[in-house]
């Protein structure tokens, strides 16, 4: 008898491909700006902050646009155009020194690294406009890769099978953040900053050239035999009903402006503006917080373990977040929005922990640098709860909208994420380079270290002040539709 073949798995590890890379093009810039850039280009941290908050405002700005864009280009098409333009993007960091060198009429990094006065300021604001426009072209490809990955699990996976399938490529993130801190920082201490954007950047031409080859629609692919077609498009029965769903969908869909009429887009809205900039935050200024507060650099052996160990804990914790909802379900048979509710309740508390990551790390100096593992394993708990937080705040949409709502409040929630992040970004910058110019005191701290409290302390309870917010728009269980 002759078996199935298992082609879908190749899709899946394609997906799961696309996304560790996706990752690691993201963090290239936060593992090497402050060891290695910064000294280049005169940079302050507002510089950087600038940087990071405008590509959190672009790609949330994609990501709405972005959906469409896969509908219309089509899954194989539209996943190489996505990966293809975040990976020029992603190179083109790799020419922000050449350009600055031409635009000053400098012909070295040397140079531009002992340029001074007004030559500096001049270095900084070219270079950083240059990182900027590279940043958001890396940016609108990325917005791609979730729509595309998602619509190709749909076209290779029935439907019990999606969501197994979804976490298995979803996984690519996390590992994409693990490996990223053992990669980067050698690559660019061996072979320079620029080399180490070029080499992860070309990881993504690599993957087009096999996903030319690999991607086909499963009725078309000629690794796709009829017993795993027979497989893939196993919910055909249901057409007739789905076909009719649909049509009815189509007639009662939702309008935009209609969306910001009802509290539950208000709701969704503020958890995402309150908590989104918080994991964006520790995802960009980690590093440079273990360079300024202990003297870690990234390329060293310490470094690269504490940022390793911080996403570890992060991936392991957070698997078990949205487990939570369905315990309180099944033993009060509560309503999914206030088993949600209460989950996010208890995980909105665990960031508090953040508190106590600077004082302890300074109670415990005479470790010497090995006490930034205190700091460390304090926000690792606090990103771990984002991360279950975030889960179940995107299950709340289809506990209150209809089906056809549901994409255009994750676009809303998804702006308002992207703004908060913008606004967290940008200002914590300003913050740090205010806070060492003035020596600004806060609770004990000095200088940056008093700054980088601050936020802290605002990272902390955002997702209380948050999940109040919430609850008060929504106190309790009201669908939509």
């Amino acid at each position: 008898m002759k078996k199935m073949t298992n082609y879908r798995w190749v899709i899946c590890a394609m997906l799961f491909f696309a996304t560790t890379i996706n990752y690691l093009d993201r963090q290239v810039l936060s593992l090497t700006w402050d060891e290695f850039i910064k000294p280049e280009f005169h940079w302050n941290e507002a510089h950087y902050g600038t940087i990071t908050s405008i590509f959190s405002i672009v790609y949330a700005i994609c990501m709405l646009f972005a959906g469409r864009f896969i509908e219309w280009m089509g899954t194989k098409k539209g996943f190489l155009w996505a990966i293809g333009v975040w990976s020029v993007g992603a190179c083109l960091h790799a020419a922000c020194g050449l350009i600055t060198e031409a635009s000053v009429g400098l012909s070295s990094a040397a140079q531009l690294a002992s340029a001074t006065g007004d030559a500096a300021v001049l270095i900084a604001t070219i270079s950083m406009w240059c990182f900027l426009v590279a940043r958001c072209v890396l940016a609108l490809g990325e917005a791609g890769n979730f729509p595309a990955a998602i619509k190709a699990t749909a076209e290779y996976f029935p439907k019990k099978d999606r969501a197994f399938a979804t976490s298995i490529f979803n996984a690519g993130a996390s590992i994409g953040a693990l490996f990223a801190p053992l990669s980067i920082p050698p690559l660019a201490k061996s072979f320079g900053w620029e080399m180490a954007f070029i080499i992860i950047g070309v990881f993504g031409f690599i993957w087009m050239a096999f996903w030319v080859f690999v991607y086909d629609k499963p009725a078309k692919s000629k690794r796709v035999n009829a017993l795993e077609l027979e497989y893939i498009e196993q919910d055909k029965h249901e057409l007739a009903a789905q076909t009719k769903e649909k049509k009815k969908e189509k007639e009662e869909k939702m309008p935009f402006l209609k969306c910001f009429t009802f509290k539950q887009t208000w709701a969704f809205a503020v958890g995402k503006f309150m908590t989104d900039g918080v994991w964006w935050f520790f995802l960009f200024w980690t590093p440079s917080y273990l360079s300024m507060q202990f003297g870690i650099k990234t390329s060293e052996g310490l470094g690269m373990a504490l940022i390793f160990s911080l996403y570890a804990i992060v991936t392991v914790l957070s698997i078990f977040g949205g487990k939570l909802p369905t315990i309180f379900i099944n033993r009060s048979g509560q309503n999914p929005y206030a088993a949600r509710m209460k989950a996010m309740l208890i995980f909105a508390f665990f960031p508090l922990f953040v508190l106590l990551a600077q004082p302890l790390g300074m109670q415990f100096a005479a470790l010497g640098r090995n006490a930034a593992w205190i700091p460390v394993l304090l926000i690792s708990i606090g990103c771990a709860a984002h991360q279950a937080w975030s889960a179940n705040l995107f299950s709340t949409i289809g506990d209150m909208f209809p089906k056809t709502a549901i994409a255009t409040i994750t676009g809303i929630g998804g702006m308002a994420g992207g703004i908060g992040s913008m606004i967290l970004q940008k200002g914590a910058g300003n913050l740090f380079v205010f806070a060492g110019e003035t020596n600004m005191k806060f609770l004990g701290f000095e200088g940056k270290p008093a700054g980088y409290f601050v936020i802290f302390c605002i990272c902390a309870v955002a997702y209380l002040v948050g999940w109040t917010i919430m609850k008060a728009l929504v106190p309790k269980y009201r669908p939509i539709g």
